[in-house]
């Protein structure tokens, strides 16, 4: 399938999505992160939420205005840090409102962010999608020239069952899997330091090997970070654990639409 061309404004170089077999482990804040650390590295960063009925981007930046519009083009809400972010939660009247979807419209919600969007001068632009390999994935998969995807999971076998799927999906879609980031890995004691491992021991080293994925990083269960970003500081936070996935993504090459 050919490739959509994005919006005739947009200048954007590299596309990156994070994705994650199932909801519930992080992947929203694993994308606002990693748009974080990429700007603090000097990039231009943006964020496509793609989660249409369960956004959560926003919040996580403290954004709340609604995006703004013109005969050119949406322009998407800006983080202080200066992170560009298009999310249909910025074009709600009221960000509580839900969103009782179908698939189809759901999907031309995704490719709308990209072809009526104007993304200015994004060196990555990351696509927070949906959890699981539905509608939103194939799409994003299809018809988006993406450069790479990082897999988020946590530790427990299911999740890394689930994990498993997503992956063979990418892999058989033929989208480069750069990295897999193990959230909620352990937690540190605050009184001697020892790690904890809540949910079982790590396994994302012996996953990126079954699935020859080239990076793995495990995130540590924070209070502090989880805080921040209920409040909107996300990019507040700072996760020196992903530099080694920053570093690979700094190196990636770009997909022609």
């Amino acid at each position: 399938m050919p490739k959509i061309k994005p919006h005739l404004l947009s200048r954007i170089k590299h596309v990156i999505g994070v994705v994650s077999g199932k909801g519930g482990v992080g992947k929203s804040f694993v994308t606002g992160m990693l748009a974080t650390e990429m700007t603090r590295r000097g990039y231009s960063c943006g964020i496509l939420d793609a989660d249409i009925t369960g956004p959560s981007i926003p919040k996580m930046f403290g954004l709340h205005e609604r995006a703004q519009g013109d005969q050119d083009g949406i322009y998407p809400v800006t983080t202080p840090g200066g992170i560009q972010v298009m999310s249909l939660n910025l074009l709600l009247e009221n960000e509580t409102d839900p969103v009782i979807w179908r698939g189809a419209l759901i999907t031309g919600t995704v490719q709308q962010f990209w072809t009526d969007v104007v993304w200015k001068d994004v060196d990555y632009l990351f696509i927070d999608m949906p959890p699981g390999t539905g509608d939103v994935t194939l799409t994003v998969f299809q018809s988006l020239p993406v450069d790479g995807i990082v897999m988020v999971s946590t530790p427990q076998d299911l999740v890394q069952l689930i994990v498993g799927k997503a992956v063979k999906m990418a892999q058989k879609m033929n989208v480069p899997i750069l990295g897999l980031v193990e959230n909620m890995s352990y937690i540190k004691c605050p009184d001697c330091g020892k790690e904890i491992n809540l949910f079982g021991p790590s396994r994302v080293k012996e996953t990126a090997q079954e699935f020859h994925i080239p990076v793995a990083v495990r995130l540590s269960l924070n209070p502090a970070l989880a805080h921040a970003a209920d409040e909107g500081q996300m990019e507040s936070i700072r996760e020196e654990s992903l530099s080694v996935l920053t570093e690979a993504l700094a190196s990636v090459e770009t997909v022609e639409a």
